[in-house]
C-alpha cells in the first residue's frame, strides 16, 4: 500500500493505493479503513480490476455526484492501471471547496499516490 497526503483549505486528503488480487478484497479494505478513520467525513474510492473481464467501480461516499469517485477512476484509467484501487479519505476542514475544487482535490490526491 502506498500513501499520499495533502491539505487543501484545511481539508485533509489521505490517498491510499492498493493492488488487488481479487474483488473480494474491496469490501475488506473499505471495512478496515472505516474502522481506522472513524472521524473521516468521506471515504471515496475507485478501482479497475481485470482478470477474466474488466470490472470498475467508483464511489463519491456522500460528496456531490461525480466530484470524487469519477476523478479517482479517471486518473487510474489514464495511467492504464489494472488490479488497482485508490481510496481517498477526507477530513472536512470547515471550508467548502465547491464541485470544481473537490474534483481537483481528489484528482490531485489520486495522482499523488500513483506517482
Amino acid at each position: 500500500m502506498d500513501k499520499y497526503e495533502l491539505i487543501i483549505n484545511k481539508s485533509r486528503f489521505i490517498a491510499l493505493r492498493y493492488e488487488l488480487s481479487s474483488l473480494d478484497e474491496v469490501a475488506d479494505i473499505l471495512s478496515a479503513l472505516k474502522k481506522e478513520y472513524k472521524k473521516a467525513t468521506h471515504i471515496c474510492y475507485a478501482y479497475v480490476y481485470n482478470r477474466d473481464q474488466v470490472s470498475e467501480k467508483c464511489s463519491d461516499d456522500g460528496e456531490p455526484g461525480g466530484t470524487a469517485g469519477y476523478p479517482i477512476l479517471n486518473v487510474i484509467k489514464k495511467k492504464n492501471l489494472t488490479n488497482t484501487m485508490v481510496v481517498v479519505v477526507r477530513f472536512f476542514g470547515g471550508i467548502k471547496l465547491g464541485a470544481g475544487g473537490l474534483t481537483r482535490a481528489y484528482t490531485k490526491a489520486c495522482a499523488g499516490v500513483l506517482n
